[in-house]
């Protein structure tokens, strides 16, 4: 997000995290750009979900660029996967993607333009362990990225896919950067160093831009040579 707001774009973001998204605006603060807006939004929820963004597409009725953003890797065992936790892996991680994309896709319609970018990971392709229900939703957001792309090339609307590796964002190093785990990182990875947020974000701006015009239904991997 901060990418975008500080080459100028109008920023509009959903979470349920408040005093986050308070903390964020601050941050992105800087002269001469528009600060990102904040709605409070539940994304595992679609009913919420589909009550916000009418709100939201009345002030701002063409959204060029959506980025499907959220998720949650929380760890867990093949054995203690329940049906409500299944339910739960698949909204955050997948369910929501399909239905902000539905959201959005009127007004880029009406515009002929836009681009939809739908997080997914390596995850999938490795494959990662003890994260099954987590791998199931990438693995599919890859498929959904393909779907919507050709229904709705012709109106002018490019819908791709970025699979991140291991990026050390704030959330990967309070929770899963062991010293085991950079070991791992580093054995597999092709280049022997650290991937940052801000260069999966140059990605993102670059599918969001007209410089990549020409490029839908592709997925791009992002890893340091790990796949």
């Amino acid at each position: 997000m901060e990418a975008f707001v500080r080459q100028g774009s109008h920023v509009l973001f959903l979470d349920i995290q408040d005093d986050a998204a308070r903390s964020l605006i601050q941050k992105c603060h800087q002269p001469e750009c528009t600060p990102p807006e904040y709605f409070h939004c539940d994304l595992t929820n679609t009913s919420e979900l589909q009550s916000v963004m009418p709100d939201l597409l009345c002030s701002f009725p063409t959204i060029e660029v959506l980025v499907n953003n959220a998720g949650n890797d929380k760890r867990h065992q093949l054995e203690e996967v329940t049906p409500d936790f299944w339910d739960w892996c698949m909204q955050i991680n997948l369910k929501q993607q399909f239905f902000m994309a539905q959201a959005a896709l009127p007004g880029m319609r009406r515009a002929k333009r836009g681009s939809i970018i739908n997080m997914s990971s390596i995850g999938w392709v490795i494959p990662s362990t003890g994260i099954p229900v987590y791998v199931t939703a990438k693995a599919a957001i890859v498929g959904m990225t393909r779907a919507l792309a050709h229904e709705v090339g012709a109106d002018g609307i490019r819908v791709n896919c970025v699979m991140p590796g291991a990026i050390v964002t704030e959330k990967q190093r309070k929770l899963w950067f062991t010293e085991e785990y950079k070991k791992e990182i580093m054995a597999r990875q092709a280049i022997k160093r650290d991937i940052q947020p801000e260069e999966v974000a140059k990605l993102i701006l670059f599918l969001a831009s007209d410089e990549s015009l020409a490029i839908t239904n592709q997925s791009f991997i992002i890893d340091a040579g790990w796949v």
